[in-house]
């Protein structure tokens, strides 16, 4: 399997008809339908009823579509059977604080995908830790299930669990984003996330910063609540085309080098060797699979509109 790519995950109510129609125009790599905070209690039930229809619409143009939903027992068990249907390719899980409550939606995972003809396996979870409960256990939660494929810590939510208003810099989500990554790196699954707010969405020059200081600790793309911060999200997580140039000269100059006997080579003054090498075609890799995903958008877009 090639290297999945996720930079932008648009999250929006799901109950709010026309962010769903104009979805799949936005260009985000994946879209999440809302069932939980942005969602009024009072509108839940019916909210749910509109999901099956969301996905196909909101889907038409190539992202991956998943489902927020509400961890709450009471409202659990009836998200995930409105979330469940073709063209869905996971659960987005918010408010995780046990491998337990992995466990619990898992099975109900494998249960609906085996009642609706859905590959058994097949459907993912991305699990959100935003709280310092969820934080302690997010080894056991990153373990408990091999549908686990991304984590990030929920800012807005982490930053109410601790009783602090966020920052400007993002300082009171370092530990808890760090810590998150490398689980993630150690487990081989993505990590996600922001080291700041993504509230202030008219502020694109400070989100893309937040995306940034993400970037650099480890993240691989992020949640956003608005189509403007998506190609922004896109650029952040995406090798600049001076660098993909540069590791291909890279790969191409340490393949010679080794050819001709020598694993430690010359370009531009400076010394490539393994781990350059190494670095080199990550770039490259990350780079081709960008371009697997905006073939993918381009072709259901083009079909779709």
């Amino acid at each position: 399997m090639g290297l999945k790519i996720r930079r932008s995950t648009l999250i929006f109510p799901v109950n709010q008809r026309r962010f769903v129609e104009k979805a799949y125009t936005r260009g985000a790599d994946a879209i999440s339908l809302d069932l939980e905070d942005a969602v009024p209690p009072a509108e839940k039930a019916s909210a749910r009823k509109l999901v099956k229809e969301a996905i196909a619409l909101a889907g038409r143009g190539g992202a991956e579509m998943l489902v927020r939903i509400n961890n709450e027992p009471e409202l659990f068990v009836e998200d995930v059977d409105a979330a469940v249907h073709p063209g869905l390719a996971g659960i987005h899980f918010p408010k995780v604080e046990s491998a337990e409550q992995v466990h619990r939606l898992s099975a109900l995972l494998e249960a609906k995908e085996k009642e609706r003809g859905i590959p058994v396996g097949s459907l993912s979870i991305a699990a959100h830790i935003e709280t310092p409960l969820g934080l302690l256990n997010a080894r056991a939660i990153a373990e408990a299930s091999p549908r686990i494929e991304a984590m990030g810590v929920g800012p807005e939510d982490y930053c109410f669990s601790l009783g602090v208003e966020p920052s400007d810099d993002g300082a009171e989500l370092l530990y808890a984003a760090s810590t998150v990554i490398t689980i993630c790196k150690a487990l081989k699954i993505r990590a996600h996330g922001l080291l700041g707010s993504v509230a202030g969405f008219r502020d694109l020059g400070g989100f893309e910063r937040a995306a940034q200081r993400g970037r650099k600790l480890g993240t691989e793309g992020a949640g956003c609540i608005h189509p403007d911060q998506v190609p922004v999200l896109h650029k952040v997580f995406s090798p600049p085309p001076e660098s993909v140039e540069h590791a291909r000269r890279v790969v191409q100059a340490y393949e010679e080098g080794v050819a001709r006997g020598t694993a430690s080579v010359n370009l531009d003054g400076k010394m490539v060797d393994i781990p350059v090498f190494l670095r080199a075609k990550v770039v490259l890799e990350r780079a081709e699979a960008i371009e697997a995903v905006e073939r993918r958008k381009a072709e259901a877009l083009a079909k779709n509109s």
